[in-house]
């Protein structure tokens, strides 16, 4: 939805957390899967993974719109780094036990690569790691976790905002990062566009 000034964003993400997180901060923006094969990217560093991923999700969305000055398409991608591995959303419910199993009681960074661009090709781009310490789960709760199905479907196999928040013991940084979208990061992208927060909130009738 085009608000009062013009711009509209696009969100390239099929993430409900992303989108809620957006909207939760003032933000209305209109959803489109990218659809890429996330496969194709290849990297040993969690970094460069998630920007990677995020910024081609963020263009194959961007060359499929028409022209127009005032679209802005977001791109997000979340990987965990633990223990020297890179962890995206696990293959199966053993393997996210398997994880869970190795990360309790431990910590873990959360990447999150943002990438931003707008139709004529400015782009800009950022990553986001938040440290995250995991609670000393029984094999009871890592069981009856991973059964809800939620650990399935997010990188790292754990939410923070979700069913997963209660087995997380702290972070260091920011936790919209760990949701998969970090705020303050996304308006310094804006700020590179000549673009403020209040710019996109959604307008209300006075």
């Amino acid at each position: 939805m085009r608000n009062d000034d013009g711009y509209r964003l696009v969100l390239a993400s099929a993430s409900p957390a992303r989108l809620a997180l957006l909207r939760t901060a003032g933000f209305d923006p209109s959803v489109q899967v990218s659809g890429v094969d996330e496969s194709v990217v290849d990297s040993t560093d969690a970094s460069e993974l998630c920007l990677a991923l995020a910024r081609m999700k963020a263009r194959a969305v961007a060359s499929t719109l028409p022209p127009d000055p005032d679209v802005l398409v977001l791109g997000c991608d979340s990987v965990l780094a633990f223990d020297g591995q890179i962890l995206g959303k696990p293959a199966n419910a053993a393997d996210a036990v398997r994880r869970w199993v190795a990360m309790r009681g431990r910590s873990g960074v959360l990447h999150t690569g943002h990438h931003l661009t707008d139709l004529s090709g400015k782009q800009a781009e950022e990553v986001g790691a938040t440290v995250v310490h995991f609670a000393d789960l029984s094999d009871a709760e890592v069981e009856a976790y991973v059964a809800t199905g939620e650990p399935l479907h997010v990188a790292g196999a754990f939410t923070i905002d979700g069913l997963g928040g209660a087995f997380v013991e702290r972070i260091e940084g920011d936790h919209g990062n760990v949701v998969g979208l970090s705020l303050p990061l996304f308006r310094r992208l804006l700020q590179t566009f000549g673009v403020s927060v209040p710019e996109l909130w959604k307008k209300t009738p006075a």
